[in-house]
């Protein structure tokens, strides 16, 4: 089975279900799919072929799923970028994937243009006042078939060098991963049911747990393509949302919210979160506000999202990101791959149907974290008795803010290249708001004068906004090892 697969045999069961609605814009299964068959169109007549990379980046718009289902029924495989990109970001990722194409979003189209520029890419400029209408100007065209090992989305995940890494996800990871979630995760999720569409559609998470479960089974799913926490109730209480995916911060906002109780949530059942450890706290505050309970499970974009989670009708254990899901496989190992005694905490490496193919065009990056099907995680875990997994640090220097990984080597990067700069060291700070926040600890150079603030902004333009640090301090002199490592863990951030 492939998406397409899955798309075409909800169509006809459901045709004139609401696949996917925003605002009081609806799109039905059967259109849809017409409007899928008529981008693939498109493509080709752009010259995209069968394999071919076409890159897609823009908010949660009803034209995001149009445009992905577009590309997998051109037999194309989708490269789904986060719209707060910069030119190099994107001009990055559309390089190393080698993409044929690229529809952005025109609100971010000066520094979409400019990053396909740099990388001799095709731009098309998404304008959702008109983009439909460019859409039904071309005729349908067949779906071109794909095997279930063929990759269907390749998603860039950075790493410890700070080049991002594209993650090689084939439609079997896909709908295996997507079928799970909606039996075990989402309880069943079926025609009729209304999922709630805040997390972002460029993210393995949306992706998946949410845009491809809700289109596999026959769900609508409802967009908001900016989370704030009033329009969420109201997009709850006006489409009678039953599921909802979130990350943490999305949970406290909500938690936290002081006008809940002006809307009607109560069809509102069951709630997955991800992305970042969920506190225990916000989970009850949540539950005893909304009376849904909230699901915490883990999963990363080379697992195409879902590896584990607490699961529908067994014991809810806070704090646990639960246990592997069907067909998925966890264990904790040393940095041998020798598996820890029992009781001992270890990385989590991972092995199933939703592990990725591997990274693309990069076999180096593959076999340093594959092994006979194992996938190494970076995240440090135990398990408990009954078989249920905690995340108690992470390997890889990595800071979660907000749900997304945000990697520290990219950003030193960045801040080495300003010429004031002479040692820098990104690490992660507590907020209450956002699980983590980025800091920026630096050395000026002899000489040379610069300012926080002016740190902060040369940062800001240049990488996503979820990426800049917030928090930069000048400092005299950096921690430094024996070997003149720069120690993180002796930064303190005041």
């Amino acid at each position: 089975m492939t998406l397409i697969d899955n798309l075409r045999h909800t169509t006809e069961r459901h045709p004139a279900a609401v696949a996917v609605r925003m605002d009081d814009t609806e799109i039905t299964y059967a259109e849809i799919k017409s409007l899928a068959a008529r981008t693939a169109r498109w493509l080709r007549d752009l010259g995209v072929a069968p394999g071919d990379r076409v890159a897609v980046s823009m908010p949660n718009l009803l034209h995001m799923p149009v445009i992905y289902y577009g590309i997998l029924w051109a037999g194309g495989v989708v490269v789904p970028m986060n719209p707060l990109y910069k030119a190099r970001e994107f001009a990055h990722v559309l390089a190393d994937s080698g993409a044929t194409a690229f529809f952005a979003w025109n609100g971010v189209a000066e520094q979409a243009a400019k990053g396909a520029a740099d990388a001799g890419v095709t731009f098309v400029e998404v304008d959702p006042s008109n983009f439909l209408y460019e859409v039904l100007s071309h005729a349908a065209t067949r779906a071109t078939p794909r095997a279930d090992d063929d990759t269907a989305v390749i998603l860039y995940t950075s790493g410890t060098t700070g080049a991002p890494k594209g993650a090689e996800l084939t439609h079997s990871n896909m709908t295996k991963n997507a079928e799970t979630c909606a039996a075990e995760t989402l309880l069943g999720l079926a025609a009729g049911d209304v999922v709630f569409g805040g997390l972002p559609l460029f993210h393995v998470f949306g992706q998946t747990v949410m845009m491809n479960t809700a289109f596999l089974t026959g769900a609508t799913l409802t967009l908001l393509p900016r989370f704030e926490p009033r329009r969420a109730l109201e997009i709850i209480e006006r489409d009678k949302v039953t599921h909802m995916g979130g990350v943490p911060t999305m949970y406290v906002a909500l938690a936290q919210f002081p006008d809940h109780a002006q809307f009607n949530t109560s069809s509102l059942t069951r709630c997955v979160s991800g992305g970042a450890a969920l506190p225990v706290e916000v989970l009850s505050a949540f539950d005893e506000t909304y009376g849904a309970s909230i699901l915490e499970g883990y999963g990363l974009s080379e697992t195409s999202a879902a590896a584990t989670f607490n699961h529908a009708g067994r014991v809810r254990k806070p704090g646990s990101v639960g246990q592997p899901i069907e067909g998925v496989e966890l264990k904790l190992v040393d940095p041998d791959w020798n598996e820890v005694p029992e009781g001992s905490d270890g990385e989590i490496v991972i092995k199933g149907h939703n592990v990725m193919k591997g990274y693309f065009n990069n076999p180096n990056a593959t076999d340093s974290v594959m092994h006979n099907g194992w996938f190494r995680t970076g995240d440090i875990g135990r398990r408990d008795e009954d078989g249920y997994y905690y995340i108690v640090d992470r390997a890889k220097d990595m800071i979660i803010r907000g749900g997304y990984n945000v990697y520290p080597r990219e950003i030193e990067e960045v801040l080495y290249t300003h010429p004031a700069v002479g040692s820098a060291a990104v690490v992660g700070i507590p907020s209450q708001m956002h699980g983590e926040e980025i800091a920026a600890v630096i050395t000026l150079k002899p000489g040379m004068s610069v300012t926080e603030d002016e740190i902060s902004e040369f940062a800001k333009e240049r990488v996503a906004a979820y990426k800049y640090p917030r928090v930069v301090r000048i400092v005299d002199a950096l921690p430094l090892g024996p070997t003149g490592k720069i120690l993180k863990r002796e930064i303190t951030v005041g």
